[in-house]
């Protein structure tokens, strides 16, 4: 069973960084793309970042040109940089892998999440 573990996150004020970490056990991490989504409360949770297994990355307009995402096959780990960030930015951080119903890759069940709020 596939295990995900994220962390990293906090309290930090407007303008400020955060470094998220997520470690994924029990899969192949390397053969899959992996995303980054959050939610915030009252919200649906919606997606952040994605990287292929090839290191292609995309972003959601929202954030785009702030944050990074990055992975680490060795260390099976998929990270998300966050520069510059905003009050709107405060929700619950998640990662797993990107589905696809064309290739018939459905997400992993969730973790647990990472906290981030930004205060203004």
């Amino acid at each position: 069973q596939v295990q995900l573990v994220e962390s990293g996150g906090g309290l930090v004020q407007a303008g400020g960084s955060l470094r998220l970490s997520c470690a994924v056990s029990g899969s192949t991490f390397s053969i899959n793309d992996m995303g980054w989504y959050r939610q915030a409360p009252g919200n649906q949770r919606e997606w952040v970042a994605t990287i292929t297994t090839g290191g292609i990355t995309n972003y959601a307009d929202s954030v785009k040109g702030r944050f990074a995402i990055s992975r680490d096959n060795a260390k099976n780990t998929v990270y998300l940089q966050m520069n510059s960030l905003k009050p709107e930015d405060t929700a619950v951080y998640y990662c797993n892998r990107r589905p696809s119903v064309r290739l018939g890759v459905r997400s992993w069940s969730w973790g647990q999440g990472t906290q981030v709020t930004v205060s203004s």
